[in-house]
């Protein structure tokens, strides 16, 4: 469906895409997920032919986004993170305009459209400007030009951004009805919002490709272990004696507790064999008794942090630089949605 191979995007000296290589295949809802100036924004502005990498290639059922991209470009539904819609026009007269740019046959547009706006929600405001509607429906007037032409992968870049839970719920349940006829890959830094939707996940950080499965596998990949949280009443000395004598204890780590008599601890242990039953009596028989044994599970969020080492929502300032490249690169393109 797509392959992308040895992808590298360079601005100056700064990459924003470092040797970038995947592949998508049919039937599937891919999240491309990574902090703010991980290069996401424009990954998908070279997969949708808006920008040109600097080396590596893309191709779409076999053809080369840039050697042959009007062949490549028919099996693409694209929505930026603005959507890119004229504000002036109506909702109908802006996709009747979108199918003739798209070159849908002048027999199917009608019907086409109108399919599409009950897709994506938007044939009860089809008469109305765009200039006048909301953000939510601006972003489904936005999706709604992405799926004319009817392509096989839609391309949705941060679709979420600025909308309220409600309207979030809904671009979320339209994400998951497009992903019964399309392939879909959702561009985003936002955690809950992948693995809400996504089957399957790539993290990038730093322009790089630093893993790639299901939430699940990703989630599996990264247990090297399992982390607990330890209090009891006595002695931290003598609690150290016996986390010292304890099989398969990798590390621990006390912290800081406003309760006299009270110790906290974090145990990291090896492999995924349960150490609690001997922990147990070993404290009981030290005559420390447990206030508290609880077992930490890595969220995706852990998992998000241990792979790219930066803050979810960390900002860049290479991705300011990156945004306003894409940005006026887009505007020349903008008659290539």
């Amino acid at each position: 469906m797509i392959e992308v191979e040895n992808l590298t995007k360079k601005y100056g000296s700064h990459i924003a895409v470092d040797h970038l290589s995947f592949r998508i295949d049919r039937g599937v809802i891919y999240g491309f997920l990574g902090p703010n100036g991980a290069g996401k924004s424009t990954t998908m502005n070279i997969m949708t032919g808006y920008i040109a990498a600097t080396e590596g290639t893309v191709k779409i059922n076999g053809y080369d986004i840039l050697k042959e991209p009007e062949k490549a470009k028919k099996s693409i539904g694209y929505l930026p993170e603005l959507p890119p819609v004229y504000t002036d026009m109506t909702v109908y007269e802006y996709l009747r305009f979108v199918s003739e740019l798209k070159k849908v046959p002048k027999g199917e547009r009608k019907e086409q459209i109108e399919d599409i706006m009950k897709q994506a929600r938007v044939d009860d405001v089809r008469d109305r400007l765009i200039k006048n509607l909301s953000k939510g429906y601006k972003q489904r007037v936005g999706l709604a030009q992405a799926m004319i032409g009817y392509p096989e992968v839609i391309i949705l870049d941060e679709p979420t951004v600025g909308l309220d839970p409600k309207q979030i719920i809904e671009i979320r349940e339209l994400i998951r009805e497009l992903a019964k006829k399309h392939t879909v890959i959702l561009s985003s830094h936002i955690l809950s919002e992948v693995s809400a939707v996504c089957d399957h996940i790539m993290i990038i950080s730093k322009g790089k490709l630093v893993a790639s499965d299901t939430p699940e596998g990703l989630m599996t990949m990264m247990k090297s272990g399992r982390q607990l949280t330890l209090s009891v009443k006595g002695k931290r000395e003598k609690l150290e004696e016996i986390l010292k004598g304890l099989p398969l204890l990798k590390e621990y780590a006390f912290k800081e507790t406003t309760e006299e008599n009270l110790v906290c601890v974090m145990l990291n242990t090896e492999g995924e064999e349960d150490i609690r039953e001997n922990l147990f009596y070993w404290l009981a028989e030290a005559k420390m008794p447990i206030m508290e044994l609880t077992v930490v599970e890595k969220s995706l969020e852990d998992v998000f942090l241990e792979l790219t080492g930066e803050e979810v929502g960390e900002e860049s300032d290479m991705e300011e630089v990156e945004e306003e490249t894409d940005s006026e690169e887009e505007m020349q393109d903008e008659s290539n949605i």
